[in-house]
C-alpha cells in the first residue's frame, strides 16, 4: 500500500502533507528529526491518512492536496475536528 498523510506540528500547528510506502517508518522519521523540512517543528501528530494500491495514485493525491486549494478545502471540511488535535 501507498499512503498520503497529513501531520500537524504540536510546536506551531503547521501542517505537513506527505506520501510514503511505509507510514509507520516515515512518521517515526519525522519525529526523530530525519526529515530536513520537518525537523524544526517536532513533535508531530498524524491527523489523517489515505491508502492507495498504486503509487502513482497516491502521488497524484499528494500533489493535489499540496497544490490545489480546492482539494485541501474539501478534505479540511471532512476532518475539521481532527485538525484541532493538540496532541
Amino acid at each position: 500500500m501507498f499512503y498520503v498523510y497529513i501531520l500537524k506540528s504540536l510546536k506551531n500547528s503547521s501542517l505537513y502533507f506527505g506520501y510514503t510506502a511505509d507510514l509507520r517508518r516515515r512518521f517515526s522519521e519525522h519525529n526523530a528529526g530525519k526529515s530536513n523540512y520537518t525537523k524544526n517543528l517536532i513533535p508531530w501528530v498524524l491527523v489523517y491518512y489515505e491508502a492507495y494500491k498504486n503509487s502513482s495514485d497516491a502521488r497524484r493525491r499528494e500533489r493535489a492536496l499540496k497544490n490545489s486549494g480546492k482539494a485541501y478545502g474539501q478534505l479540511k471540511g471532512r476532518i475539521i475536528e481532527s485538525l484541532k488535535i493538540d496532541g
